[in-house]
């Protein structure tokens, strides 16, 4: 027997429930759902880390400009100081 892991988005669900449960005869022995601990912990775990990747992957293609922390720094000390 295989265990097959899915993740499906809250609003296709149900969807998908009616879909197994119509080959459920002879093919799926059983079918549970489970909530992901992460959504337990932080309800936008996902949302939070599509937006990380995406801002990790705008600062590698360079599209996002980085700061160097000293400089930006120095320039702020000096800026304060007038």
């Amino acid at each position: 027997m295989q265990t097959i892991h899915l993740e499906v988005k809250d609003s296709y669900v149900a969807n998908i429930m009616t879909l197994l449960h119509s080959l459920k005869d002879g093919m799926i022995d059983k079918i549970e759902i489970q909530s992901d601990p992460n959504l337990k912990e932080d309800p936008y775990f996902y949302e939070r880390r599509e937006d990380l990747h995406k801002l990790r992957d705008d600062v590698r293609s360079g599209k996002m400009q980085m700061y160097d922390f000293n400089q930006s720094m120095d320039e702020l000390i000096l800026e304060l100081q007038k």
